[in-house]
């Protein structure tokens, strides 16, 4: 587990000048080697565990920031775009090309059941299966972007307990060497002692990333969530507005703009 072997050894690195810092790099690595070379079966285990968990948890980070870069940047065309338009299908024409966006999600929502209500002209009959179909959509997008989100929860809550469980078998391994050698050396003691440090700080490596990103992660799901009920209300408040605009000057699809807000400005 070479990846794994590399990162730890950054964890026993000692700070100091451009000299000793490489001398020290190098010095650590060897010697996470030969501690690796020393370990037992069971600290492997944990060591090969944790760094599928730490690979899956970096695929989910990744791909998560990605999703999250794109909802962003599609949410702010969209919002400005209909804020722009004056008629519906102007912007479910537009709402194709923004698919990340949980706005754009809602909105193909409502206005499909509005053009099953009214056949895409005139005022809406029922407001009430609105309303229902922007509760219904923007529950369905934060629910998409929450995706795998309890996997990487789960990293973070247990990679330090499997670690500490490698920590727990070296003590024992070091234990047990004490009492075959018979008397307290380095030998008797060092290859347990090595477990339990490989695998505490592997245990580390891999719950503070994923904790990091899953408290991030949720911080952007609740604005997103918050920016798609606002637009959902701004949405149904203009379509409200519908009857009591002058047919003469409008056509039956127009709708008045609200004054620019929220997250997406």
């Amino acid at each position: 587990m070479p990846i794994l072997t590399v990162a730890l050894a950054f964890l026993f690195q000692v700070d100091g000048g451009a000299g000793p810092v490489q001398a020290g790099s190098t010095q650590g690595i060897t010697a996470l080697i030969e501690m690796m070379s020393n370990i037992g079966p069971i600290a492997i285990g944990v060591l090969g565990l944790l760094l599928l968990a730490s690979l899956y948890s970096w695929t989910i980070i990744l791909g998560k920031w990605g999703t999250f870069r794109r909802a962003t940047a599609q949410s702010r065309r969209f919002i400005k775009a209909f804020r722009k338009a004056t008629r519906l299908h102007e912007i479910s024409a537009f709402s194709s090309d923004c698919p990340a966006s949980p706005l754009a999600q809602v909105f193909d929502d409502v206005y499909e059941t509005y053009r099953r209500q009214t056949g895409g002209s005139g005022p809406p009959r029922n407001f009430t299966p609105l309303e229902r179909s922007a509760q219904t959509a923007a529950s369905e997008a934060i629910t998409s972007l929450e995706r795998r989100m309890t996997w990487l929860a789960t990293i973070a809550a247990t990679s330090p307990f499997v670690g500490l469980f490698g920590t727990v078998m070296g003590v024992i391994d070091a234990f047990h060497g004490l009492g075959t050698e018979g008397t307290a050396t380095l030998h008797a003691v060092a290859p347990g002692i090595a477990e339990a440090l490989i695998t505490t700080a592997a245990g580390l490596f891999v719950a503070v990333p994923a904790v990091v990103a899953y408290n991030q992660f949720a911080a952007r799901i609740r604005v997103f969530a918050s920016a798609a009920d606002d637009f959902a209300r701004e949405l149904l408040n203009s379509l409200e507005e519908i009857p009591v605009r002058s047919s003469a000057t409008q056509g039956p699809e127009d709708f008045p703009r609200e004054a620019e807000r929220g997250v997406y400005k």
